[in-house]
This record gives C-alpha cells, structure tokens and sequence, in this order.
C-alpha cells in the first residue's frame, strides 16, 4: 500500500512528516507524496535524479543503505549488501490473477511486493484488455547470456515491437523486491526498490478498459495493492 499522506491518500517513502508511519496509517496534514528519490517541492513532482533545493528527512523507514534517505530500517553488518526486507505475510497464490473493476487511470499505483525464486529464470507481469496484453513486462535471467526486461503488447493477437532494457536490472534471484507501476495519461512508470526504473508508452489507449492484472512464473508474492497517486 502506498505509505500514509493525506487521509485515506497514499504518500511515497521520504515523504516529510512528524512522526514515522508504516504503511496504512493514516496522518492529516501531510505533504504531497513523492515518487522515490523525488526532492520535497509540491508545486514541481519530478522523477529519480532530479533534483529540487531543500534536503528531506524520512517520514518512516526506507529501504537500508539507500543514499540520502536517511539512517536504515534495519542495522547491517559492515560489508553486508543491502537488500529489502520481504514482508512477513503469507505468500499469494503464483499465478496471480486480479481484476481492476475499474480499469486503468490516470495515478493509479499497484505496488507488487515479492522474492525472486532460487533458480528464477523469468517472470511476468501483464496488464489485459480481453485477449488484448496492454503491456506485458518479462524480466529475464537469461536472455541469451544477459539479464534483460522485455516489455511488449499484444493486440489483435499480435506482438508488437519488443522494448527492452540492458543497462540496468534490479532483481536478484533468492531477494526480494518491491515494484511499483503507475500509471499516467501517456505511459506506465514502473520503480523497482524505490528507483525509477523504466516508462512504457500507452499502446491500448482506452485505459479504463485495462481490467485485468496478471502475475506469472518464478517469483513468490507476498501483497498486492492499488492505490491513488496525487500530485
């Protein structure tokens, strides 16, 4: 779930506050939610590696030895690789399958957390209209010797033109991670522990008939949730 902020609104991790909050809890008067890294500046949002005057304190606890996001949630041992800490919830049935009764729109957040498997060698998100996949993401361990993230389409029965990303792959077979997708009136941004990862232009424009949600092949989950994202 997207951490407290305005009641009954989501806020993003190192948003500014009084007090700490976990995830859930509600506190009035906060400021307006960030997307990670994002420097605290209501009236200009921006994405990872921008960067607005004025310093942050988190509000709650971020991921350990994250870079300027203050001290870490849980104490590591010097030379020990910092990782995210899986929540302790019961796993979701792998496939998962869950309906949006209200489509796709403009700041929904669905925020995916989970451990890549031992012996993973991909998964897969996808995003349906029908038989129609409005964007399919398959993070690959081996993709011809490279780790990869293959994003696509299917409509009409058909793939489109494969995006894919090289420079930069933040999954770990045997860790766990948190992924997070919004999605905005031109594209999706996906994050991956608390940094901008990629954007995906919209191929299937009607985004309200994007209903369903999909997660598949060699990942354990551990929640699901879909939240609003207010700028």
């Amino acid at each position: 779930m997207w951490p407290g902020g305005q009641p009954n609104q989501p806020t993003w991790p190192g948003q500014p506050g009084v007090q700490p909050a976990w995830p859930g809890q509600q506190q009035p008067g906060q400021p307006t939610p960030m997307w990670p890294g994002q420097q605290p500046n209501p009236s200009q949002p921006s994405w990872p590696g921008q960067q607005y005057g004025g310093g942050v304190q988190p509000s709650q606890p971020t991921w350990p030895g994250q870079p300027g996001r203050g001290p870490p949630s849980q104490p590591t041992w010097p030379g020990q690789p910092s990782q995210p800490t899986a929540p302790q919830h019961q796993s979701l049935k792998v496939p998962y399958d869950q309906n949006l009764p209200n489509g796709c729109y403009d700041k929904m957040v669905i925020t995916i957390n989970g451990t890549i498997n031992h012996n993973a060698k991909m998964f897969t998100l996808n995003l349906t209209k029908g038989n129609d996949i409005a964007m399919h993401i398959n993070p690959r361990f081996d993709d011809q010797g490279k780790k990869t993230i293959v994003r696509n389409s299917l409509i009409g029965s058909k793939w489109g033109k494969e995006e894919r990303e090289h420079n930069h792959f933040p999954f770990t077979q045997g860790q766990p991670f948190e992924m997070k997708i919004m999605c905005t009136n031109n594209e999706f941004r996906v994050a991956v522990n608390n940094s901008h990862l990629l954007e995906y232009k919209h191929r299937i424009r009607d985004l309200d008939s994007i209903k369903h949600l999909g997660i598949y092949n060699d990942v354990t989950l551990t929640s699901v949730e879909i939240d609003n994202f207010n700028i």
